[in-house]
């Protein structure tokens, strides 16, 4: 499910950049990239405008709900635990002791 999830996060973020991209720009920038000038976006006008903006919230707020989704779904498997439940001495734990080797070593 969390792969699902994930996938379907991702594909939303790569159209919301594309989505960001395709936007004409609203002033600034020094001029550069249609800025200033008349005419110079892919979609000029104020219906497509209107078309990339309302998408670009839709995807948007499609990320967030995945965001959300993606974190219920990562906690979901853990059980809570309190570290007041636990004893004083099990905060500590021994250190693994170190493996023998498989082969015997011959001098």
């Amino acid at each position: 499910m969390i792969t699902i999830v994930l996938v379907i996060h991702v594909l939303i973020a790569v159209a919301m950049i594309g989505m960001v991209l395709l936007q004409r720009s609203e002033g600034g920038a020094l001029g550069i990239g249609g800025g200033g000038g008349a005419g110079g976006g892919l979609m000029s006008g104020r219906g497509a405008a209107n078309l990339l903006t309302r998408a670009t919230a839709i995807l948007a707020a499609l990320f967030f709900v995945t965001s959300i989704a993606l974190a219920f779904l990562s906690g979901a498997h853990r059980e809570q635990r309190s570290i007041l439940d636990q004893p004083a001495g099990a905060a500590t734990e021994e250190a693994p002791k170190p493996a023998e080797p498989s082969v015997p070593i011959t001098k």
